[in-house]
């Protein structure tokens, strides 16, 4: 049954969260807030402030200690454990660290979830070049992380992030370890997705990209939430993106993807 408070345009809703640790420390101290479906929404806070705990508790990585949290409508605290990973199908999670495995291919690292889920190859093969396409790495298939830059990698991540078309995509400072202008453009590609209807909560301490974007922004402190304020359109949320994304390689050139899955640019083995 919907409270007055709750609305079916909710896709998260926090209600008076506290997280403590074993030791007596407060993560989270009686955080509330919401995030209406599409909505793209920075988290920020000094280090320590309780932003990745926040995070983990979306995706059930970890309990609340008291409160409540709805996420597309379901209590996430009272799913069973073996239900779990059904929530987390919904929910695409990008973290800082990148967490490829370095001897598998890109292709094997994006289908790792579908394949354990038992989609066929051949379907495995259709959407991880699309998911791929869409971050401007479809040419990168059959490499393997190692023979990636750091950019390369992230955007590996955000790809097996969003293979699934979740309805909601959370990231823990995915430009953390990357320099500024590979931060603008792992950004543009949140943008782009959140633009395709995807709900983002993305944690960064970053200023830079948060002035650039623009929009929502809450603030923890010391496992509080400080404020809740919508911050003036940067001029990426004024920059129309490509129907058609095209993106820089290595070597400096301009590289856009017009090849089919089944193309002979692309080999699955």
């Amino acid at each position: 049954m919907m409270t007055s408070t709750e609305t079916s345009t909710d896709m998260i809703r926090f209600y008076n969260v506290t997280k403590r640790y074993p030791g007596g420390q407060t993560a989270l101290d009686d955080v509330s807030f919401h995030v209406e479906r599409g909505e793209f929404v920075f988290l920020t806070g000094s280090s320590g402030a309780g932003k990745t705990t926040l995070l983990k508790v979306i995706f059930r990585q970890e309990s609340p200690s008291q409160g409540q949290i709805l996420v597309n409508g379901r209590n996430v605290s009272s799913i069973p454990r073996k239900k779990v990973p059904f929530l987390r199908r919904s929910i695409g999670v990008v973290f800082q660290d990148f967490r490829l495995i370095h001897r598998k291919t890109v292709f094997e690292n994006v289908t790792f979830v579908p394949k354990v889920l038992g989609v066929h190859l051949k379907d495995r093969r259709r959407i991880a070049y699309a998911a791929l396409r869409r971050v401007g790495l479809a040419h990168r298939i059959n490499a393997f992380p190692p023979e990636l830059s750091g950019g390369e990698q992230q955007r590996v991540a955000i790809a097996r992030a969003v293979i699934n078309r979740p309805e909601l995509l959370i990231a823990d400072e995915p430009t953390g370890n990357l320099d500024p202008e590979l931060s603008r453009e792992i950004l543009r590609l949140f943008l782009d997705i959140n633009r395709q209807g995807t709900t983002i909560l993305l944690a960064t301490h970053d200023k830079d990209i948060i002035q650039r974007l623009g929009g929502r922004l809450l603030t923890l402190d010391s496992g509080r939430l400080a404020s809740d304020q919508t911050l003036p359109p940067g001029e990426l949320a004024r920059h129309e993106t490509p129907a058609s994304p095209s993106f820089v390689t290595e070597d400096g050139n301009e590289y856009e993807d017009e090849n089919s899955p089944d193309g002979e640019a692309y080999s699955f083995e």
